[in-house]
């Protein structure tokens, strides 16, 4: 046995790592029966009093990595060895992990327990050397202080077994159970036949939407164009990460060739959406979540409701005032889909979503991130519309968008060390003179996002990265470069100023 266990995979919103260095076999077992131990003290916490860890039952199941089976079945047999049950889904969708704590499981199959928790093996869209794990309890994703939590747990189980050098005994119970079946069942009640008449193309990038999403759409009533849906690790036609332009060549190129009404394709988990419009072109996370707010607002305007809307800094500043300005209630915060969530609870919001495509429905849903379920809410908005007008495109949803010019995502490096001290210099240094324009206000909640009577320009820390991140929207082109060439500027000026002080 190691001496030492390695837990750089930790993260602030799940285990990330690169395979078999940081994540491992061994890492997962020790990780099932930390997570178990750490469950058995929020039990205490919530009931004041200890759950027998046999009548625990936690759901697991995996993406299409080479590797996820064989880290599941560890994760499993640590769950397994402190007397917890678990019900293994299989090769699944993350979202569906997340739903088996909502779903309507048979007693048989649950022998009169409650699913408690669901553990899911997946790296989403990094390179197929990575894998990692995502966690829920309780019917919510674990917030980065409960990760840290987990830790403490995973490392203690590591300590003891070294110290008692005991042998393992399986002891809970573990079952296979098909919780696609179950869900798609689910969906398609809830939508019944919505997509007649509907043509759309389905990008799974030989992950795991392939499994659900098509089948699910055509149950929908649409006529599906399907694209690369059988499950390979080594992801051989692109990389599932549809918030790269690079990957959805071929996604653009059928939309296009088939006339379809929109693409829609998914990342390597299937909790992330991107979406091609009918004319080849990819529709950015902001402009999506414009679509779904619309038609909320609209909904419920009805019934004289405003709905609250959460999204992320790095989004259009149009998104925020055509919400506002439609009877909706759009909230800014934190880029991270951990914040997002945890700000949606905080105020109630019915809708939440980022840059990446992660899009959040507590209207008619669970609340979380389920791109499977998005792409049936966009196919119910296209089919509503078409309904009115035959002549309907996607495009006309987005109107707004076309009265500003934003930058795409730029990125500069910055050693993480000296990202703090850059940004505080950088608040004291930007002014109306600097920019040439009237600021209205400095929003600091993630990073600086200074915001003009035309616009707005964006920096923020990477949460994963040595680098900042930054976006710049104008109402001109010439505006936008203004924005975009001033701040960086200075940016890199301060950077390489605090590399020479170190040194």
């Amino acid at each position: 046995m190691q001496e030492t266990l390695n837990t750089k995979a930790f993260g602030k919103n799940d285990i990330r790592g690169i395979f078999p260095s940081e994540v491992n076999s061994q890492l997962y077992f020790y990780v099932g029966k930390g997570y178990v131990n750490w469950a058995k003290e929020q039990f205490s916490k919530m009931n004041g009093q200890r759950k027998p860890t046999d009548e625990m039952l936690f759901c697991v199941c995996m993406d299409a990595r080479l590797h996820s089976k064989e880290l599941k079945d560890s994760l499993i047999q640590g769950i397994l060895s402190t007397d917890a049950n678990v019900l293994d889904l299989g090769l699944a969708p993350t979202p569906l992990g997340y739903f088996s704590e909502f779903a309507k499981i048979d007693n048989e199959t649950l022998e009169g327990k409650k699913v408690n928790g669901a553990l899911i093996v997946t790296a989403s869209h990094n390179p197929s050397e990575y894998n990692g794990l995502k966690m829920t309890f309780n019917k919510a994703s674990l917030s980065e202080e409960q990760i840290k939590e987990v830790k403490d747990y995973t490392l203690k189980a590591f300590e003891n077994a070294k110290e008692s050098n005991y042998r393992t005994i399986r002891c809970g119970f573990d079952k296979e159970y098909d919780i696609i079946s179950n869900y798609c069942d689910k969906i398609s009640d809830m939508f019944d036949k919505v997509g007649a008449g509907i043509k759309v193309v389905v990008d799974s990038a030989n992950a795991t939407g392939g499994l659900v999403a098509p089948q699910l759409y055509r149950e929908l009533g649409c006529e599906v164009i399907e694209l690369f849906s059988e499950p390979d690790g080594n992801f051989p036609n692109h990389h599932p990460n549809p918030s790269d332009e690079k990957t959805l060549d071929s996604i653009k190129k059928a939309v296009v060739e088939n006339k379809a009404d929109f693409g829609i394709a998914f990342d390597g988990d299937s909790d992330r959406i991107g979406v091609i419009s009918s004319d080849g072109k990819a529709i950015s996370g902001d402009k999506l979540l414009l679509i779904y707010s619309l038609d909320l607002i609209n909904e419920l305007k009805a019934h004289g409701e405003t709905p609250t809307i959460v999204s992320e800094v790095k989004c259009s500043q149009v998104l925020y005032d055509t919400i506002n300005n439609s009877g909706g209630n759009a909230i800014m915060y934190k880029t991270g889909h951990g914040y997002i969530k945890s700000k949606m609870k905080e105020t109630g919001a019915l809708l939440a979503g980022e840059m990446s495509g992660h899009v959040f429905f507590k209207d008619r849903y669970f609340g979380y991130d389920d791109a499977i379920y998005a792409g049936c809410r966009l196919i119910e908005i296209v089919a509503k519309n078409k309904k009115r007008s035959q002549n309907f495109d996607l495009k006309d949803l987005i109107l707004p968008f076309n009265k500003v010019y934003l930058s795409n995502e730029v990125r500069l490096k910055c050693p993480n060390e000296y990202k703090k001290d850059v940004l505080e210099e950088l608040k004291g240094k930007i002014s109306d003179d600097f920019f040439n324009s009237k600021i209205k206000e400095i929003v600091t909640i993630d990073g600086l996002r200074i915001i003009f009577e035309d616009g707005f320009a964006l920096i923020r820390q990477s949460n994963t990265e040595p680098v900042f991140t930054l976006r710049f929207e104008a109402n001109t082109k010439e505006g936008c470069e203004n924005y975009q060439e001033k701040l960086c500027s200075l940016t890199e000026e301060l950077v390489k100023k605090h590399a020479q002080t170190k040194v």
